[in-house]
């Protein structure tokens, strides 16, 4: 009697004490795993909100690139970071004093005009520009010659057609440019609807280097990561709870025979 008692005992013991030590420490990693994910999720938003601003495109005037009403993701960044061929928000009073958007074709010191060979030239370079409306001259009604000062910006609609940019404020005393300070930010997506991250356009990298993407694709990175780990962590305990009965189950059945 005492030697079938022994027997049967041990091995309830020592599978007992096996699966609370194997439980235990699975639920320590789901814990870690969801305090991880909270931090990566949250922190992501936390990033995102004090890198970017949201801004509604109103017009027109930057389609095919951004058309109306796109909702834009805008990196907040000073307007001495400002690079050619940058879609910017900016604000200035002489333009209506709401916020604008528009892509820089020429920073201080730089010669634009248009056209030659219909193109838009910048220090008698000429630009490629692949992110017009297909089939659409550079400038319809041309662009003299216009030397940018010196901490200012030359700003272009990508629909030369129909936008109200540099060309309306020619006779300004600024020659239509607008001082970097008056840049709001930098647009590196369009986000609704998802048509993602602008294209750095190549056809001014002839006259120097061209801005870097911001941190928009860490962010989403960390948020998807965040909530990844989150919904593994919180699904292990119903998942171990079943697992726990269907070893139980298996283990009184086995007993029985």
């Amino acid at each position: 009697m005492g030697g079938e008692s022994t027997t049967r005992t041990a091995p309830r013991g020592g599978g007992a004490s096996k699966g609370t030590a194997g439980g235990r420490i699975g639920q320590r990693l789901s814990g870690l795993a969801v305090a991880l994910g909270l931090v990566l999720f949250l922190g992501g938003f936390v990033w995102g909100a004090l890198v970017y601003r949201p801004y509604t495109v109103p017009t027109s005037s930057m389609t095919p690139t951004i058309d109306a009403g796109d909702r834009v993701l805008a990196q907040r960044v000073a307007g001495s970071d400002i690079k050619r061929g940058d879609v910017v928000v900016f604000k200035q009073s002489t333009w209506g004093d709401v916020p604008m958007v528009k892509r820089v074709v020429a920073i201080g010191g730089d010669k634009v005009a248009c056209c030659t060979g219909g193109k838009l030239t910048v220090n008698g370079k000429q630009i490629e520009e692949p992110y017009l409306p297909k089939g659409s001259a550079a400038e319809l009604t041309g662009i003299p010659s216009v030397t940018v000062p010196d901490g200012n910006l030359f700003l272009l609609g990508d629909e030369r057609s129909g936008s109200l940019d540099s060309t309306a404020h020619l006779t300004d005393s600024a020659s239509g440019t607008v001082p970097r300070g008056a840049v709001k930010g930098r647009v590196d997506a369009v986000v609704w609807p998802m048509n993602g991250m602008l294209q750095r356009p190549t056809g001014f990298e002839a006259l120097g280097s061209l801005s870097q993407p911001g941190p928009l694709r860490l962010i989403i990175g960390a948020v998807i990561a965040g909530a990844v780990l989150v919904l593994g962590g919180a699904a292990y305990g119903p998942i171990a709870k079943r697992a726990g009965r269907r070893d139980r189950a298996r283990t009184e059945l086995a007993g029985a025979r």
